[in-house]
């Protein structure tokens, strides 16, 4: 009897280790048969229990039911050399308004890509993106737009403008509540005449990094993403230490429901980075960033790989690994942004 040996995949969560067996992702035989890869129908039901486990942890994705009228309202217009600043809110539900700031290129032909701007953890939040803080490295609405995309920069739930009570909250997590007015951002940006809807894009730093990969998991608009410094498997998040993302501003039934355990959690960014799948994505990750370690971002990159393999899109998934800590550097932002002119332009 031919004796068969498990391959095991990169360090990931045992629940996201168990399902990549069942649907035969690492299983190879001892003559040393390549590993089999799901078809694209075993994939997609495969995704769509990574969506389900997702919001076990982050709480239901609201429906169209939920929507309200975006009434976007313009509070001011600043007209700069090469772009046009405006500092807005839009609806997102009942009794609450998301402040942001759009930036549109002076110069342009047709219609424009549009991009989701995703600031980090601080305390000005859209300010940042659109070039109002002190971080050179973090004026990416700025570098964008004067590359020719319009750009939308949203505060995130209880940073900038956006005073958010998340103990009055009906979401389960601010991951979700997140997401959700990410959604309703993307509402915003296709509407606008100057965006062509079909090449919409999302891009993110820290906070704003894993936020990205969260919309666009939920929503498939996003045409093309960068994460910088946003993720890592969570074994190798702090030794598996998960308190960090424990906060209401993020997943707190991580603590209370999983214990802080990375083998209870019910998926993990393995997950995620294959479930983006055929779109475009880019993973900066710093060799040496003590918020998420790279050598976990490698493994997710890499167990994405056959997914996007096997639904032809091996051009579409990339990682850069640059030589600094948690930052965007030069060479970093110029390789993320090429990255979306190649998938957006």
């Amino acid at each position: 009897m031919t004796r068969r040996r498990v391959i095991f995949p990169p360090p990931c969560s045992l629940f996201s280790f168990l399902a990549s067996i069942f649907f035969g992702v690492f299983v190879a035989t001892a003559t040393g048969s390549e590993p089999k890869v799901p078809t694209p129908k075993e994939w997609a039901a495969k995704r769509e229990r990574i969506l389900a486990n997702v919001q076990l942890v982050v709480g239901p994705l609201p429906g169209e039911r939920d929507k309200v009228p975006l009434d976007v309202r313009v509070s001011e217009v600043v007209d700069l050399p090469h772009y046009i600043r405006k500092k807005l809110t839009f609806a997102v539900e009942k009794d609450d308004r998301v402040p942001a700031y759009l930036l549109i290129p002076k110069k342009r032909e047709g219609k424009l890509p549009g991009v989701l701007v995703l600031h980090q953890t601080i305390a000005i939040g859209k300010g940042e993106p659109v070039g109002l803080g002190t971080q050179e490295n973090q004026r990416i609405g700025v570098h964008l737009v004067e590359r020719g995309f319009v750009c939308l920069c949203p505060d995130y739930p209880s940073f900038g403008e956006y005073r958010y009570d998340f103990t009055k909250s009906k979401y389960k997590s601010g991951s979700m509540k997140a997401i959700w007015n990410n959604m309703r951002a993307l509402n915003v940006l296709s509407s606008l005449p100057e965006v062509d809807a079909e090449r919409l894009g999302c891009i993110g730093h820290s906070l704003g990094g894993h936020n990205t990969m969260f919309t666009a998991l939920f929503d498939s608009r996003i045409k093309a993403c960068v994460s910088n410094c946003g993720f890592t498997s969570f074994p190798k998040y702090y030794g598996g230490n998960l308190k960090g993302w424990t906060s209401a501003r993020y997943m707190p039934l991580i603590a209370s429901k999983y214990e802080l355990k990375p083998d209870k959690m019910p998926f993990d960014f393995p997950d995620l980075v294959s479930a983006l799948a055929p779109r475009a994505f880019l993973a900066v990750a710093p060799l040496h960033d003590d918020n998420f370690e790279v050598s976990g971002v490698r493994d997710c990159i890499e167990s994405a790989r056959p997914v996007y393999a096997m639904l032809d899109a091996k051009e579409k998934l990339k990682a850069h690994y640059p030589d600094c800590k948690h930052d965007f550097p030069p060479e970093s932002r110029k390789i993320a942004y090429a990255w979306l002119d190649r998938w957006l332009k």
